[in-house]
């Protein structure tokens, strides 16, 4: 069965070359840095979610594993939901100070 890339293949539809190469997009993830030098910065963010009230940390650099694994632990220890996307880390409801001692105790020293 023939490989379907077609959705891979970056702004070109068709080409007459015979050695022509298609561009794909390369998805490369950045390697984790120590915790001691992620600077994380917590907010607090309404607008734009329907009214409710969510905790945003940004700043994260690293895999997407590895930014899981720290929304997860923060979900856990707040003991409320929220997801992982983009960088980013939403927790739902006020949280900031708890999420910023919880992230110190962590080990991500340069958190405000």
């Amino acid at each position: 069965m023939k490989s379907n890339d077609w959705k891979e293949r970056l702004n070109i539809v068709y080409s007459t070359n015979p050695d022509f190469n298609y561009q794909t997009e390369e998805n490369e993830e950045n390697e984790t840095i120590e915790k001691n030098k992620q600077k994380l910065r917590v907010s607090i963010e309404k607008k734009g979610r329907g009214g409710k009230t969510v905790t945003l940390i940004t700043g994260f650099v690293g895999k997407d594993d590895d930014l899981k694994e720290l929304g997860k632990i923060l979900k856990t220890k707040c003991g409320v939901g929220g997801s992982t996307k983009d960088g980013e880390i939403i927790i739902q409801g006020d949280f900031k100070q708890r999420i910023i001692e919880l992230l110190k105790t962590e080990g991500y020293t340069q958190t405000k």
